[in-house]
């Protein structure tokens, strides 16, 4: 081959090359109809389901957390300082919650009051020691209203998202990460008075006899929520969508992910707070999966936690959104409307939800308890509103003790409460309030005369007040948040109590103060008195073990990471695992993986390690049905990711690129082995750019001087070539 024509081969290869570039670089991951390309995975909307999960983050430590309740959006029974400047107050003149907060007091005053309390309710010094306590994690509830105001709520907030931005701060300089969540939507998406609005509430009669004068009012029979659309009260289900306060929604939740997807605190997002049980399905599965969509775009490695909306039902839940990395299932579980029972029967209900929690987690995902109390009891002052009740709560008589110092100081309007004042209204369907300076707490726990814990006889039976020498309160409360933490985070992926603090006197309600009682203890808890505590009520322990059908580089992955945790107390066969392939991987990295979680699940392993483990009982035969298959890239059956061709405009321009390529070669060819065409190029106007270019790799490439020096012109030829390339 001569050296033009080797020359000549090598632009070829050249250009061919290029072209295949450039093919590979428009064409990609194969995106089935309906779906939509997000950083670490494929959005199908139809289906509300994910593709090629990356697994970028993936959730393999628990959440052990606190919730910050009561700061920005408020509840009466968690700061009832701030509302007691409402009793004996008429019509009109009572709030219950938020937004009748700020609509009585009006903006400015309700500010004053709200900075003060904003000051004072979370400090720096209280998220110091709830990190000191050996939590990793707050959840932060705040209300729409903070992001998109509306009514009563205009000028009533302003300063609220600079006292987030501290504590976002905080969290981050303490080693904690922030989860935010939307308790508060816009017409309220339960009713509660935690929603901001307590919707369904009517004035109803005078009370006017020689004792009293007071008024009373309706929530609890005629609870209403409206956030989702309209409610029909007489079938219990909603005659229409309010598609609008949806969108609202949406909008509230791309503003939050913009103003803090920068911010190394924020862990993630919970759309909505306890939407209620009537809110319709489907609906709600939408607009979680729209709002995952808006966080994944802008924010891809938050996790977004959904409320099971008291359904924690694997046949509602079990594979929705199959296949999307980052999301979780929040569910709330608590004891205080149970119906009284003996110790025995806390601890057994504490345990069985290990089962629900454990099978959430097989068929759904991830599954986050995000509100647990150690409250047996609806004692705590108007834990069902303000100056109301659940009609038939509390269920036993209550301990009375004095009404606690307001936290915000004296200065608050309606504080301290007048020790000389009898229970003052209005009142709801049910009773709960301050008396002469006292106010309704939990009850004590009493040891059981009998012996016996089993009947529960003695508690029930007992004043709500138990003398210091049957006083159990303490035994009884350390035992039951053992066995909580034990069900919840050992099989589950963590959770946050309910609250971090309570204005009375509650250590059932607050962290801190159960802390102080040694009811939960401080620092690890990977302590045998919690992973070994349900072992008397139940035999549901876990193990974790590999899915079927896992590629090699998953495993891979996952046996990196155990290694990494391992440190050097990995031995040399647990770093044998690493270089296996195939049958031989899956079997090593599944003792590597049983044995990992077992070993460290006390301290906040999850069965996770990038979705390819999945927790079963221990104590029975597990069959092929119990298996779960590795689905990471399943969209429909027989329906896979591949590397795809160009569609249309990607081919025309592979075509177009081609053109001007083999156009270039044949250009560069024909000034090698053509004298005439080189002649032409030389002399030509249009090419002078190129033929008078003083480049020495240009003129070579071009063969500018080699076919004029193998074939003279002659001396007229040459003068005039000479002057077109002196000009």
């Amino acid at each position: 081959m001569s050296d033009k024509s080797a020359w000549a081969l090598h632009w070829l290869t050249t250009a061919v090359a290029l072209m295949v570039i450039f093919a590979k670089g428009v064409a990609g991951i194969e995106i089935p109809p309906g779906g939509t390309k997000y950083p670490h995975f494929i959005a199908m909307n139809e289906t509300m389901t994910c593709l090629g999960d990356k697994h970028a983050t993936p959730f393999n430590n628990q959440i052990r957390g606190v919730n910050l309740g009561g700061w920005m959006v408020l509840e009466p029974w968690i700061t009832p300082s701030l509302f007691y400047q409402f009793l004996g107050k008429g019509e009109g003149e009572i709030a219950i919650d938020t937004y009748t907060f700020c609509e009585v007091l009006g903006p400015e005053e309700a500010n004053r009051q709200l900075r003060r309390h904003w000051e004072t309710w979370v400090t720096q010094e209280i998220i110091e020691e709830l990190a000191h306590s050996g939590i990793n994690a707050l959840r932060l509830p705040v209300g729409d209203f903070m992001y998109k105001s509306y009514g009563p709520y205009d000028g009533c907030f302003d300063g609220a998202l600079e006292y987030v931005d501290i504590l976002l701060d905080w969290a981050y300089s303490y080693g904690l990460v922030v989860l935010l969540d939307i308790h508060a939507l816009k017409d309220s998406q339960n009713g509660f008075d935690n929603s901001g609005q307590a919707m369904g509430f009517k004035w109803t009669t005078a009370i006017k006899n020689e004792f009293t004068t007071d008024i009373s009012f309706e929530h609890w029979p005629i609870r209403d929520a409206r956030w989702i659309g309209t409610f029909d009260q007489a079938n219990a289900n909603y005659s229409s969508i309010n598609f609008d306060n949806i969108q609202h929604s949406l909008d509230v939740i791309e503003i939050i992910v913009d103003r803090y997807k920068g911010h190394p605190a924020v862990h993630g997002l919970e759309p909505v707070n306890e939407p209620w049980q009537y809110t319709p399905i489907d609906v709600l599965k939408r607009f979680y999966w729209e709002g995952y969509l808006i966080v994944k775009r802008d924010a891809p490695y938050w996790k977004y936690i959904m409320h099971d909306s008291f359904r924690l039902d694997t046949n509602i839940w079990g594979g929705f959104m199959d296949g999307c990395p980052e999301r979780a299932m929040d569910t709330h579980i608590y004891q205080a409307w149970r119906n009284p029972d003996s110790r025995i029967g806390y601890f057994q209900d504490a345990c069985a939800t290990k089962s629900a929690i454990g099978a959430m987690e097989r068929e759904f995902g991830p599954v986050i308890v995000g509100e647990w109390s150690l409250a047996t009891d609806n004692c705590a002052m108007w834990l069902n509103g303000f100056n109301d009740n659940l009609p038939g709560f509390p269920r036993l008589p209550c301990k009375y003790v004095p009404c606690s110092e307001p936290y915000m100081g004296n200065e608050q309007p309606g504080t301290p409460v007048d020790p000389t004042m009898p229970m003052q209204g209005p009142y709801g369907t049910g009773m709960s309030g301050p008396s002469f300076g006292l106010c309704p707490v939990g009850r004590d726990w009493v040891k059981e005369s009998s012996g016996n814990p089993q009947t529960g006889r003695d508690w029930v039976r007992s004043p709500p007040k138990a003398p210091a020498y049957l006083d159990d309160t303490d035994n009884v409360m350390k035992h039951l948040a053992n066995k909580k933490i034990s069900s919840f985070s050992l099989v589950g992926h963590g959770f946050f109590f309910w609250n971090f603090r309570t204005d009375l006197d509650e250590p059932a309600w607050s962290y801190l103060l159960a802390l102080k009682r040694g009811w939960i203890p401080t620092g690890s808890f990977n302590e045998p008195s919690i992973q070994d505590s349900c072992r008397n009520e139940d035999s549901m322990a876990y193990k974790c073990i590999l899915k079927k059908n896992i590629p090699d580089e998953n495993i891979i992955a996952a046996v990196e990471y155990i290694l990494y945790r391992l440190n050097n107390t990995a031995t040399t066969d647990d770093r044998k695992v690493e270089s296996l392939k195939g049958k031989d991987l899956y079997d090593g990295a599944g003792d590597l993986i049983t044995r990992f979680f077992q070993s460290f699940k006390g301290e906040g392993v999850t069965c996770d390690f990038g979705g390819i483990a999945m927790l079963v009982e221990e104590n029975r035969n597990i069959t092929d049905d119990d298996f779960l298959g590795w689905d990471d890239d399943e969209y429909l059956p027989g329906t896979k990711i591949v590397y795809k061709g160009p569609v249309a405009w990607q081919l025309t321009l592979i075509v177009l690129f081609g053109i001007l390529i083999g156009a270039l070669v044949g250009f560069v060819v024909g000034m090698h082995t053509n004298r005439g065409f080189n002649r032409y190029v030389r002399q030509s106007a249009f090419f002078r750019p190129i033929s008078r270019s003083k480049n020495k790799l240009v003129r070579s490439s071009l063969a500018l001087d080699a076919l004029a020096s193998e074939h003279p012109q002659s001396s007229n030829e040459q003068a005039r070539l000479l002057r077109n390339e002196k000009y």
